[in-house]
Parts: structure tokens; sequence; C-alpha cells
């Protein structure tokens, strides 16, 4: 009787190559809306960290207050866009539920999908004022200017700001570009604002945006006391 026939040799496991292999993505659900009264506190703290940033906290001066009174005033409010407006990003790891309507703006929603979930060690801080699970991860403050030169009214962008954990991840776009997209809405002629010099990766994202960087031209400001001598000038 013939001998058995050795058994073949075990099959080598595929070689598995680092393309092949599959990341997991994570969603997450962002949303701009216009800001309210009840978002002040976040907002407060938004630009505290903003000043920081900037290296300009010897010139915060904004309380809880004084941001009511002047950008939500309750004896003569303005509609969204005809005086200052701000808008605010949340992110949610969940669907956004319906927003109330809002004839003058409706809020702006996007799923971004990232390699690495965000660790927001204050997310807590920032829970939103308007929804359950969200969080505020930046804002845009602007309101109306003029062009002599075009005849048109315009936009200028006094702060837009995304936290540090939520940078680098397309949320500065979607703000700025939900500025733009309202003032090309409106007919607008052009959307302005003003980046301090050593901030080289603004400067690169602005550019990446579209933007131009006016080298020739410089702020001129009267503020404090410099300001205050002229209430009593003889003009």
């Amino acid at each position: 009787m013939a001998a058995a026939a050795p058994p073949p040799p075990p099959t080598a496991a595929p070689e598995v190559f680092k393309e092949d292999i599959v990341p997991i993505r994570h969603q997450v659900f962002t949303r701009i809306r216009l800001a309210t009264r009840a978002d002040v506190p976040h907002l407060l703290n938004l630009i505290h960290e903003m000043a920081v940033f900037e290296r300009l906290t010897h010139l915060f001066s904004a309380t809880e207050a004084s941001l009511s009174a002047t950008l939500f005033p309750a004896d003569n409010p303005l509609p969204p866009f005809a005086s200052f407006t701000v808008f605010i990003l949340e992110v949610s790891r969940n669907p956004f539920l319906p927003a109330p309507v809002n004839p003058n703006f409706t809020p702006i929603e996007k799923i971004v999908t990232l390699d690495l979930p965000i660790d927001d060690p204050d997310a807590e801080t920032f829970k939103s004022q308007a929804l359950t699970g969200a969080t505020v991860a930046g804002y845009s403050l602007f309101f109306p200017n003029y062009s002599s030169f075009l005849a048109k009214p315009g936009f200028y962008i006094e702060d837009i700001f995304v936290r540090e954990v939520y940078r680098r991840k397309g949320f500065g776009r979607m703000l700025l570009s939900a500025v733009a997209g309202q003032a090309a809405k409106m007919g607008y002629g052009r959307v302005e604002w003003v980046v301090l010099d050593w901030n080289v990766n603004a400067i690169k994202f602005y550019e990446q945006m579209g933007a131009e960087v006016h080298q020739e031209w410089r702020i001129c400001r009267l503020s404090g006391e410099a300001l205050q001598a002229y209430a009593h000038a003889q003009i």
C-alpha cells in the first residue's frame, strides 16, 4: 500500500499593507447659527481666549453686562446684518434637532469627518445654551461698513475665532464662508478684516481662501484717553 501523501504546507497569512487598513472615521455634526443674548457668557469666554492668543489681554475690558447691552440691546434691537451680528459655531456628536425658524437666517449645518476624535477638556464650560449635547467651538462677529469706491455696503469682521482644540479642521473656513456667503446673497461689495502680521498661519489660511492681504495699509485708531480728549474739544 502506497504511503499517504504528506499534508500540504500551511498557507501563509496574506500580507497586510498599510494602505489596506481602513482607518476609523469620526463624524462631527456642525452648525452655524445666529447668536442670542443667552450666548453672552460663552461669547465673553471666547473673546477672552482670543485676547490671550493675540497677546492683547491688557486691552480686554468686556463684561457680560457690556456685551449684552451693546450686542443685544433690549430697548432698540436691530435685525441681524443691519448692525452687530454674531455667528456661533456649534459641534456635536449627534445630529442637530431642527432649529426654530428664523426669517433672517437659516442655520448652516455640515457633517465633518475626522481621522481622530476631538478631546475637548472644556466641553462642559462651553456647553451650548441652545442645544443639549452640543458644544460652542467658535464665533465670528461682524457688522456693515461701506465702500465709497464701489458705492456698495459690505461687512467688516471684527472677530473670527475657533477654540484651539478645534483648529486646523476646517471650522475657521466654515465661519468665514458663512459671512462671505451672507454678504454675497445680500449683494454686498466686499468683506474685510485685519490680521496680526506675526500670525503667519492665519495669513496663509486667508490667502488660500482667496483674500488679498494688503501690506500697504495701516490701521489708525483713536481710543481710550486719546478719544475722550475730543469729548469737549473745540472744533
